[in-house]
């Protein structure tokens, strides 16, 4: 403190030390030699009838004097403290400057190092002006004439541009509407950028600067864009909910087409694993029961089945199998699916778990999956009727006293179990879907 009041006064000042890496840490060699040589810490006794909390705030094992403020540290009162020397502060001077950004020349004091004096003001770096184009009387005369727009309105219009740099909505509200028609902010900005474009153009043809890039302003577009936010802004509540409601709508008839695309392609799917498995077959049906039962491991087209139907396992592990395995269901058939076949097999008079041959477990995967097959292609049999009859009613809903005939082939009036049955046995297609090659398309 006295170091400082006597910088202050410009007193004379004593010799400071040399400040050390011992001084900041007090890691004195002489200190840490006589703390070795004490064998037993000499500890400060309380007096008696003095509290224990009152004499901490008083003193600490270190001895040093409680802080004045409360501190944050995890150490309480035992933090280090740096030992700084005192050096002599650099001088500052109450001196005068200028702004550049200013054109009057007002002069203005402030304090400032004396090694600094005579440097430019150090705020001088942000002052940045937009640069705004002059034009000549040819110029103007030449390219930049125009019916809207008189030359003094454009001089009036450079000269706020230069004044507000750019700031188009203080130069709309700084306009003079006693001399000048008003003027929108889309109408200063059109002309003032067209003005720039038009003589970066011309200067570009004459070689002066080429590089210079052209702006183009969208005066139509961007009074359409406010336009559109006054309308949105003034909409009252009942717009508002009617507008969610109607998103609310458009999002259940994108998820219904969607869901109603996904019934399209899974009943494609089942049709071509259908037609697969029938294919698969015939070609069997050609090779004689030698080539059957010389077959080691006799497995179900898995490319048919891998989209419809049954998957069942190929049992490809080493060690003993049973051959009873291969004739049970795997775990990614549902409930459904399962008493589905087992009230077919109860139907068919087929036991649940015929004899394990090599036949049997063939046929007998390949009958199940057939079940399961006609089972999915009669659920998406009955959604497509579903949909079929609510298209109708909705159709009869909105045109009344009219009725929507739909052709006999897209319900399922012949495909009962019977009718199933028949042509399944007589080897025809069940549905025909994507038609047959050379028949009209409807």
């Amino acid at each position: 403190m006295t170091a400082d009041v006597r910088d202050i006064l410009d007193l004379e000042q004593t010799p400071t030390p040399e400040v050390t890496k011992e001084t900041i840490l007090g890691t004195n060699p002489e200190k840490q030699k006589k703390k070795l040589f004490q064998t037993t810490p000499k500890v400060s006794k309380r007096p008696e009838g003095m509290h224990r909390e009152v004499y901490a705030l008083l003193y600490t094992d270190s001895k040093d004097a409680p802080p004045l403020f409360q501190t944050d540290t995890a150490q309480g009162y035992k933090q280090l403290k740096a030992k700084l020397g005192m050096r002599k502060v650099r001088p500052w001077k109450w001196m005068p400057f200028t702004n550049p950004a200013r054109s009057d020349g007002a002069v203005f004091h402030h304090w400032r190092r004396v090694a600094d004096e005579g440097k430019e003001y150090p705020f001088a770096k942000f002052n940045k002006q937009v640069p705004v184009p002059n034009y000549t009387d040819s110029e103007y005369t030449q390219h930049l004439h125009s019916e809207w727009w008189t030359r003094a309105e454009t001089d009036h219009l450079f000269d706020l541009c230069r004044r507000f740099d750019l700031r188009f909505s203080i130069i709309k509200d700084r306009w003079e509407v006693a001399k000048y028609p008003e003027r929108s902010v889309e109408d200063l900005k059109e002309r003032y950028y067209g003005v720039c474009g038009t003589l970066t153009k011309v200067r570009a043809g004459a070689g002066s600067s080429p590089d210079t890039k052209v702006f183009v302003f969208d005066a139509d577009h961007e009074r359409r864009r406010k336009e559109q936010l006054r309308r949105l802004y003034e909409r009252t509540q009942e717009q508002v909910e009617e507008e969610q409601n109607l998103l609310n709508e458009l999002r259940k008839i994108e998820a219904r087409k969607k869901e109603r695309d996904k019934k399209t392609q899974d009943l494609q799917k089942l049709i071509t694993a259908a037609d697969n498995q029938g294919d698969n077959r015939k070609q069997e049906k050609k090779f004689p029961k030698k080539k059957l039962q010389h077959q080691t491991r006799p497995r179900i087209d898995t490319n048919a089945l891998e989209l419809a139907g049954i998957k069942f396992p190929d049992l490809k592990s080493s060690g003993v199998t049973v051959r009873s395995q291969r004739m049970k269901l795997p775990s990614s058939v549902g409930l459904k699916k399962i008493k589905n076949i087992e009230q077919s097999l109860q139907e068919l008079n087929i036991e649940l778990n015929p004899m394990p041959t090599e036949d049997i477990c063939l046929h007998f995967n390949e009958l199940r999956s057939d079940m399961v097959l006609l089972y999915e292609l009669k659920m998406a049999l009955s959604n497509y009727e579903f949909d079929l009859q609510t298209l109708r009613h909705q159709y009869e809903a909105f045109n009344p006293g009219k009725t929507l005939t739909i052709p006999h082939s897209l319900f399922g009036e012949s495909s009962s179990e019977s009718d199933l049955s028949k042509q399944k046995s007589s080897g025809s297609e069940i549905i025909d879907v994507v038609g047959s090659p050379g028949a009209p398309s409807n």
